[in-house]
């Protein structure tokens, strides 16, 4: 049986953006947070892009492994 590692590290980088995403969007009325980011919500921008990362290398690495198991067969 073959396992590809971008799945473990793709659910790791979820995981981190589902908690960076949920945490900016739990803090987005508090202005003084993001006082120094420019006014930038840093925190749900860089957690959406973990997720997303996350996904697509979720998605990478059970499209690798599929293809791989089919080949086996």
């Amino acid at each position: 049986m073959f396992y590809d590692a971008r799945i473990s590290m793709g659910m790791l980088f979820t995981l981190m953006g589902t908690v960076l995403t949920a945490f900016g969007v739990a803090t987005r009325a508090n202005a003084a947070v993001y006082a120094k980011c420019l006014g930038i919500d840093a925190n749900l921008w860089w957690g959406l892009v973990l997720l997303a990362f996350g996904v697509v290398a979720m998605f990478l690495g059970r499209r690798g492994q599929t293809k791989l198991e089919k080949a086996k067969k």
